[in-house]
């Protein structure tokens, strides 16, 4: 791990630029529109929140700076933990459940889908990898990992249930109801489920491996060095 906190703050402070300016590129600011309707998405959310904990940790490094404290750029390990495995589900189900459907599509290789779906996840995790101190984790935080999604399936499920309409179907021409084909209700029924399902032992999973290589695999700092207070 990296124990320079100018360099995190640099990573970090350009992290935010990029995932903000992959964020708004994507809700269409730069073009001179705004599709307030993209915030259903997950992909949307999971960014956002990628954002504010960029923003988090960029104003804590900088605070360590200032103040020449301690010797690590470890902040909210925890926390970090659940936001990078909640925004790898991001790119994931895009890269390898919707990409083979959009053969073709122009916007596959654009700022915007690119930094949403792949940079700014990889950004997470590689912030995660270089200024995470290890042995921070706990247990529990693998269930914590699922509070977020499961969280945006009820919600979305709601609001779909409820009347919202994402678009019409280009196959049948009747609404869409909910954000993705994997859990659409409407056309592949209790088949939905089972995805859900796969998608939170998906979790569990990646949990697990973070937990594991947090605990058994990562080097602990040398004898002698100070940590930081898990603020997490």
């Amino acid at each position: 791990m990296i124990r320079d906190k100018r360099a995190a703050l640099v990573f970090r402070v350009a992290a935010m630029l990029i995932a903000a300016a992959g964020l708004l590129d994507l809700l269409g600011v730069f073009g001179g529109a705004v599709y307030t309707g993209t915030l259903y998405y997950y992909t949307a959310q999971s960014n956002i929140i990628v954002i504010v904990l960029f923003v988090m940790l960029s104003a804590r490094t900088a605070g360590g700076i200032r103040k020449g404290a301690g010797e690590s750029a470890c902040y909210y390990p925890r926390l970090e933990m659940i936001c990078v495995i909640d925004i790898l589900l991001t790119f994931c189900v895009f890269w390898v459940l919707l990409v083979p459907y959009m053969a073709g599509e122009y916007y596959l290789w654009t700022f915007s889908n690119l930094a949403v779906h792949a940079i700014t996840p990889l950004l997470c995790l590689l912030d995660y990898i270089l200024f995470s101190e290890p042995r921070r984790l706990k247990r529990r935080d693998i269930f914590y990992v699922a509070i977020f999604p499961i969280c945006y399936v009820i919600y979305s499920s709601a609001i779909g249930l409820a009347g919202h309409v994402y678009g019409i179907s280009q196959t049948d021409g009747k609404p869409v109801r909910f954000p993705y084909f994997f859990f659409d209700f409407d056309r592949i029924g209790t088949l939905a489920l089972a995805y859900i399902g796969g998608l939170l032992v998906f979790f569990f999973g990646i949990g697990c491996i973070f937990y594991y290589l947090d605990s058994k695999v990562r080097r602990a700092p040398a004898a002698g060095t100070a940590q930081p207070p898990d603020a997490s």
